[in-house]
């Protein structure tokens, strides 16, 4: 997925990807590979996300993409979405979009920093704009099976609404899962941020039936 999105990134732009081990192929022309270290034998030389992230904002990156994120470096890969490295990207294990949030909050809580529930939830709500969901079907293809915005805060709950969904019509000749994608109806806010950067998007794209 990661791939595929990295695919839509302008070649002008300065990436630096963080892994475990070096799985990303992106095309562009200006790509820095970080990949995190285990401790040797005598317990020494480990390197870890958080630390990668951390010094990938002191190499003057446009966008910084994280294969996974799994511990504590998630509240630096947030702090840095919200301190004008927008377009960042990344992968977390989840059942659900809100599940994912869930998660999120969870690693944040790792970092052992003294912030309460709310600046914690303040801080995802401001990073994060969409939440891909991706699932694996019973014929073993992987499809995106719904696509959520997160809008803001109300109160201590971070609000999202689905704008696509994959409905699911029935099973092919051949045992493949077959289905549309299908928009929910409702209009995303970040629409007029896409059009500020020079993508119009059909006006009835997001409407049920299109």
């Amino acid at each position: 997925m990661l791939n595929c999105l990295s695919g839509f990134i302008p070649n002008d732009e300065r990436l630096v990807t963080i892994e475990d081990s070096a799985e990303l192929l992106l095309q562009q022309v200006h790509v820095v590979r970080l990949e995190t270290r285990p401790p040797n034998i005598e317990g020494r030389g480990e390197i870890t996300q958080r630390s990668l992230v951390r010094n990938a904002l002191r190499m003057r990156p446009d966008r910084i993409i994280v294969g996974e994120v799994r511990g504590d470096e998630a509240i630096d890969m947030l702090q840095s979405m919200n301190t004008g490295h927008d377009g960042g990207m990344t992968t977390i294990h989840a059942n659900t979009p809100r599940d994912a949030l869930a998660r999120l909050e969870t690693m944040i809580a790792m970092s052992n920093l003294r912030i309460s529930d709310k600046a914690m939830r303040q801080q995802i709500s401001s990073a994060i704009n969409l939440v891909l969901q991706v699932s694996r079907m019973g014929d073993g293809s992987r499809k995106i099976v719904s696509v959520s915005e997160i809008i803001g805060m109300e109160g201590e709950i971070i609000t999202m609404q689905e704008i696509f969904r994959f409905v699911r019509t029935g099973v092919g000749a051949k045992g493949e899962v077959m289905g549309q994608f299908r928009p929910t109806g409702i209009r995303p806010r970040f629409s007029e941020r896409l059009e500020l950067y020079g993508f119009k998007l059909p006006t009835n794209v997001f409407e049920p039936g299109f």
